[in-house]
């Protein structure tokens, strides 16, 4: 797998780099984010995937997210990917909520999407191929986590993933699509009518089938304007406290949903991952 450089710069005494590679999973040209801290020439580092949110591409978090300083403290290589399939060939919707920059983690089966959305496989099995393939990754030791309905698909990764994940976090994670209007409309559109179909890409669900996972961090602010209708953290509590699923969750008293938020707390998260990973 031919692997394209867009840039790579020196941050924190190791690389930020920009990376993109022609998609086997969905048909298109991918781009993504590495961190790698410094480290010794043989040396294979623990990996920290972060999924971004709505309108997201990799760009938002690489600029915004604040983790580099906590990732070459604690050794952790950070992998942030795009959250959809791009181009002219692939379809779109008018609104921001649908489409481009609104992938859900899912493999889409419904026309006119089923032919590029599958970031259910890239996430789950292509980049991580090639993550383990072009850099000093040790994947016995990976963590992830995300940010809103990338917060939804860590979860959900993680949960239909048992094992290959020591650590699991989220901000400000959408936790039920099938209670909340973001989750009618995408898993409506990508995956058809049948509710049934939905449930492997809802946390709560999932968790009320028996997936456990051996520990979760999720922190919410108070002030979050979506947290009411869409994100509804109190049914990640009530499945958690039902199921006994291990969990923190914490309400962050005054914060929304920007990155102002992810950045107040990813030092803490990257520090929370790095002591699952290392154990």
């Amino acid at each position: 797998m031919t692997l394209q450089t867009v840039s790579e710069n020196r941050s924190h005494g190791g690389v930020q780099g920009v990376y993109s590679h022609a998609s086997a999973a969905t048909g298109t040209q991918m781009t993504f984010s590495v961190f790698v801290p410094g480290h010794e020439p043989d040396a294979n580092l623990p990996v920290l995937w972060y999924l971004s949110g709505l309108t997201c591409t990799h760009a938002n978090v690489t600029e915004k997210g604040e983790y580099r300083a906590a990732c070459a403290e604690h050794g952790l290589i950070f992998v942030a990917p795009d959250v959809s399939p791009r181009g002219d060939e692939v379809a779109d919707d008018e609104n921001w909520d649908m489409g481009k920059g609104a992938g859900f983690y899912v493999d889409a089966t419904q026309e006119p999407w089923a032919a590029h959305y599958r970031m259910r496989d890239y996430v789950e099995n292509e980049l991580p191929e090639l993550i383990a393939a072009q850099f000093p990754a040790d994947m016995d030791r990976q963590g992830i986590t995300g940010h809103s309905m990338g917060g939804h698909g860590a979860m959900t990764i993680a949960l239909r993933n048992p094992g290959r994940f020591r650590s699991t976090s989220a901000f400000a994670p959408i936790v039920s699509p099938l209670k909340c209007p973001w989750g009618d409309k995408a898993l409506g559109g990508y995956l058809g009518p049948d509710r049934a179909a939905w449930r492997e890409y809802d946390a709560c669900a999932l968790i009320e089938q028996g997936a456990r996972l051996p520990d979760l961090l999720v922190d919410q602010g108070t002030a979050d304007g979506f947290l009411e209708e869409q994100l509804k953290t109190h049914l990640l509590q009530e499945a958690c406290d039902k199921a006994g699923q291990p969990a923190t969750i914490r309400m962050q008293e005054g914060y929304d949903h920007s990155y102002y938020f992810i950045s107040s707390f990813m030092a803490e998260h990257v520090g929370w991952h790095a002591t699952r990973m290392k154990a």
